[in-house]
């Protein structure tokens, strides 16, 4: 025997059975798990196998968790003496220690596969998940904060409340949230640690790149009523805490971080004071989230419903951007129409499309509309069309399966259709079953050029999109782009939502493009802008101060816009004196003020708003009807 029987017996030898601690040994083994390298394949694990098998006649151990092996870059061994890998330390020290155990954790090697360490990936795990996670965090705080500032109160965490939204992003990253809690639990319960990491890293994108996105303006309070921001506020907290929590064993540092900042919304924080040791332990109270319990799933918020409808609209979302870029249409411009072609849709997700989440796909695509083929009139939009599974029939057909393809590949748009329906078809005698010995595949079949459009790999959704573009169309698109600059400037100067201003901007002679479009799109300005319309620079009043300003292209040509701050405007031809003291006003003052009375040259004068003086010079244009458009 060489040292791998004394390994091997370690479970024994370790409790000096069989002549002590009998109970305790029997009552350990075999043990719930061991883990090791491949490499013990025939060491250690051998060993432990044989001499358990002799002994009691059946293994050491419940379960096992082998790791592969890492190497280096190149594929090799990792060696000192070749100095082939980076140094971990520098490694940990520009990335961080966290995103090396996530880049090992969520890699082949947890599935007794090799890995070629590369130092890029772990950049992309701060990148691409690290970085959006800690951006929706900090969304979260800055929008919490600025919901306790408007409200004058506190915010603090229900649970009811969660529970009671009816929004149906709420409802989907909710239950999305139990779904992956629930996993979590299963997958670890058997030791299955190669499914959890990247069930992780897919919610983090759903988490960042879809709820916080779909709900920006919303979270922002600039979306829906008062309360809505509140819902939404409620239901990002709690997402958070259970995957800070979730996360924690996996990326301890981080997820520290994080605790420490959304504890202190708990209840249950100022019971802290004794270092929240005493029992139970819970998020607020307790020191540090290394002290919590995985958090157990809501069986009550799960909706498979809920997530099946958001997986439809991120199909289409995807598919749908994938169309403009094939077109080169910029999504700041519009499109007329998305029409979607669906294999069997469930009854719920066409509602849900054609209902509460028809708003988010054509805000997400920036289209006019939105259309759900229904079965009866797919015909007039796709050819379904079918091939054998060559995996699955291969043995079955033989020397048959050449003319069995030319019969499926030939067959009609209905033919397909019911074959589908009849769960298959007869072939020769064979039957051959449309369930897994047949891919079928919806294409795009509409004529016109203007019609652009993208199937799914599976052949299951078509989206097809209207690229009409036409003047309504493209000045919308300009307005896009004028809103962009704005924001840009807004950006600049540190403003914040809150902070009105007013815009004015100036095309060169003869040139009236962007007065054009943004007479076109009055609306959607004063709807992004709290009632603000941008104006042409001429009308700015002389004492306009000017915050910011810049030189953009606007469909083709340059556009200065400036940024101003509020300013009450006068009548045309108003003298100096008074000019100078309208300058001095604020417009939220004035609101409610109707008459001024000043002295000007020793004589007293009475100003009228409405007619000597306005708010605002969008005020003063409508009331005077001096833009043709306003």
């Amino acid at each position: 025997f060489d040292c791998w029987f004394e390994s091997g017996s370690m479970p024994y030898a370790s409790k000096h059975y069989p002549f002590e601690n009998k109970e305790e040994f029997e009552g350990g083994f075999p043990a719930d798990f061991i883990a090791e390298g491949l490499d013990q394949t025939r060491g250690w694990f051998y060993t432990l196998m044989v001499l358990s098998t002799a002994l009691f006649d059946k293994p050491a151990f419940k379960n096992l968790i082998v790791n592969g092996l890492v190497l280096a870059g190149d594929g090799k061994k990792m060696s000192k003496r070749l100095k082939n890998y980076p140094d971990p330390n520098v490694v940990i020290s520009k990335y961080g220690a966290d995103a090396l155990r996530m880049y090992l954790i969520n890699s082949p090697v947890v599935r007794a596969e090799s890995l070629k360490f590369q130092e890029s990936g772990v950049l992309g795990v701060v990148k691409e998940v690290f970085l959006p996670l800690y951006n929706a965090f900090r969304f979260f705080v800055q929008n919490m904060e600025r919901w306790e500032s408007d409200k004058g109160a506190n915010f603090v965490p229900s649970l009811e409340m969660v529970k009671a939204t009816e929004n149906p992003t709420d409802v989907w990253i909710s239950a999305a949230t139990q779904g992956l809690i629930k996993f979590v639990h299963e997958e670890m319960t058997a030791y299955r640690l190669y499914t959890v990491m990247p069930a992780l890293v897919g919610f983090v994108t759903q988490l960042t790149n879809w709820y916080v996105r779909l709900n920006r303006d919303r979270l922002k309070g600039l979306e829906g009523d008062v309360g809505e921001s509140e819902k939404g506020l409620q239901v990002l907290y709690h997402v958070l805490l259970d995957v800070t929590i979730l996360m924690a064993p996996f990326t301890p540092f981080i997820t520290e971080y994080f605790y420490q900042h959304l504890r202190k919304f708990q209840p249950s924080y100022s019971e802290a004071g004794e270092g929240g040791s005493s029992n139970p332990v819970m998020p607020g109270k307790s020191d540090s989230v290394h002290f919590l319990n995985l958090p157990a799933y809501d069986e009550s918020r799960l909706n498979e419903n809920a997530v099946e409808a958001m997986e439809a609209l991120q199909v289409i979302v995807e598919n749908g951007r994938n169309v403009r870029e094939k077109r080169k249409i910029s999504l700041r411009t519009p499109v007329k129409c998305v029409t979607v072609i669906m294999r069997n849709p469930s009854a719920h997700v066409v509602d849900s499309l054609n209902g509460t989440l028809k708003g988010y796909i054509l805000s997400e695509l920036n289209a006019w509309d939105l259309v759900i083929v229904p079965e009866e009139k797919e015909h007039e939009w796709v050819t379904l069309s079918l091939m054998p599974n060559f995996n699955m029939l291969g043995r079955k057909l033989g020397r048959k399966m050449k003319d069995f393809k030319t019969h499926v590949t030939s067959m009609s748009h209905a033919d397909a259709v019911a074959c589908l329906e009849n769960g298959g078809l007869d072939f020769e005698g064979l039957t051959i079953s449309a369930k897994d010995e047949l891919i079928s595949k919806l294409s795009f079949s509409r004529e016109g050029d203007h019609w652009e459009s993208k199937s799914t790999p599976e052949g299951d959704v078509v989206v097809a999109v209207d690229c009409t573009q036409d003047e309504a169309i493209l000045s919308s698109g300009r307005s896009r782009e004028l809103i962009n600059v704005i924001q840009q400037l807004r950006k600049a100067m540190g403003l914040d939502l809150s902070d009105k201003v007013e815009v004015f901007f100036e095309e060169s002679v003869g040139i009236n493009t962007v007065e054009s479009s943004v007479a076109m799109n009055v609306n959607l300005f004063e709807a992004k802008f709290q009632g603000a319309v941008p104006l042409p620079k001429k009308f700015a009043p002389s004492w306009s101060v000017i915050l910011r300003s810049d030189t953009a292209e606007i469909g083709g040509s340059k556009v200065e816009v400036s940024i101003c701050r509020p300013a009450v405007a006068g009548k045309n031809g108003v003298c100096e004196a008074v000019g100078y003291f309208l300058s001095t006003l604020e417009p939220s003052n004035v609101a409610n003020e109707s008459t001024f009375s000043i002295t000007v040259d020793g004589k007293e004068t009475t100003l009228k708003q409405g007619e000597d003086f306005w708010g605002s010079t969008v005020a003063k244009l409508r009331g005077t009807k001096g833009l043709s458009w306003l």
